[in-house]
C-alpha cells in the first residue's frame, strides 16, 4: 500500500526479470511481464563473439528465420551484415509489438516480426534457408529433470520444435541452435531417426563456453547414423564472474555441470 492507503499501480512496481525459479520460464505471463519492463537482453553473449561462426553458414541471400526473438538485437545485427530477408517470431504479443516498433524506427522495414508458437510454426514446407534460435530450446527444456533421462513431455516439446524446423527448412537449409545444452544432452534430440541433418557444433566465450550447433538438412550420413562429431569440442570452463552475467536459468546445478 502507498501512503494515501492505495495499492501501486503496475507501472510503479518493480519487477524483477529473476525469477524465484527457473520454471517460471515456462509461463507466458512471466515473459510478457518481463518484455514489458525490458527493453534488450542478450542470452549467451552478444553477436560480435559468435558472428565469425554466423558469417561461415549464412549468406547475404539467405531467407533467416530466427525463432523466439524476445527482444534481442540479433535480427538487427544480421540485418546490418547485409542479411535482409528475416522473420522472426516469438509467442509474446508484448515482444512482439516492441520487436516491431523498433526495427521500424531504425529503418529496418524489410524486416517481418511475427506472433507464432514455435512449437506450432506457421509457415509453408521447406520456404527458409536457414532458422536460428538463440536460447529458446534451453528455455523449453528447463523442467527436464535428470538431463541424462528427461521427462517425457520435455522431450515431447523438444521434438516438436525440432520436427517443425525441419519441416520449414529448404532441403539443403541449416539449422543453428546456440545454447548452453552440452552435446551429449543434445544429441540424443538433434539425432532422432526421422531428421535428415547433420550434426556438427563449435564454442564460443571467453571462460564459459556456449554451444554453435549447425545442422545441415539432408547432410546425415547413414553410415554414421548421425553421429559424426566434425568439430573438435573445446574444454568447457565455469568462470563463475562470466557465469553471473546469465539468467536465472543458466547459473543453476553448477555442481552437476562440473562434476
Amino acid at each position: 500500500m502507498d501512503g494515501d492507503g492505495q495499492s501501486p499501480t503496475a507501472s510503479q512496481t518493480t519487477f524483477s526479470v529473476e525469477p524465484s525459479t527457473a520454471l517460471a520460464y515456462l509461463d507466458p505471463h512471466y515473459w510478457d511481464q518481463r518484455f514489458a519492463h525490458e527493453e534488450h537482453y542478450e542470452w549467451f553473449k552478444d553477436y560480435s563473439h559468435f558472428r565469425h561462426l554466423i558469417q561461415q553458414h549464412v549468406k547475404p541471400i539467405s531467407s533467416v528465420l530466427e525463432v523466439g526473438c524476445g527482444n534481442s538485437q540479433l535480427c538487427e545485427e544480421l540485418f546490418k551484415d547485409g542479411i535482409t530477408d528475416i522473420t522472426c517470431v516469438d509467442l509474446s504479443a508484448v515482444a512482439v509489438e516492441k520487436m516491431q516498433k523498433r526495427v521500424l524506427s531504425k529503418g529496418y522495414k524489410e524486416i517481418k516480426v511475427l506472433e507464432a508458437d514455435m512449437l506450432d510454426l506457421p509457415f509453408s514446407k521447406e520456404c527458409f534457408d536457414v532458422v536460428i534460435e538463440k536460447g529458446t530450446m534451453d528455455v523449453l527444456v528447463v523442467d527436464s529433470g535428470d538431463p541424462w533421462n528427461p521427462n517425457p513431455a520435455t522431450v515431447s516439446k523438444a521434438m516438436a520444435m525440432l520436427r517443425g524446423v525441419h519441416r520449414v527448412l529448404k532441403s539443403d537449409g541449416i539449422f543453428i541452435s546456440i545454447t548452453f545444452g552440452q552435446p551429449h544432452f543434445r544429441r540424443p534430440l538433434f539425432n532422432a531417426s526421422e531428421f535428415t541433418w547433420s550434426v556438427d557444433w563449435n564454442t564460443f566465450g571467453d571462460g564459459f563456453h556456449y554451444f554453435f550447433y549447425v545442422l545441415r538438412k539432408g547432410r546425415r550420413s547413414s553410415e554414421s547414423n548421425g553421429l559424426t562429431e566434425k568439430v573438435e569440442m573445446a574444454p568447457v570452463s565455469l568462470f563463475h564472474d562470466e557465469l553471473e552475467k546469465e539468467d536465472y536459468i543458466f547459473r543453476t546445478n553448477l555442481g552437476e555441470v562440473e562434476d
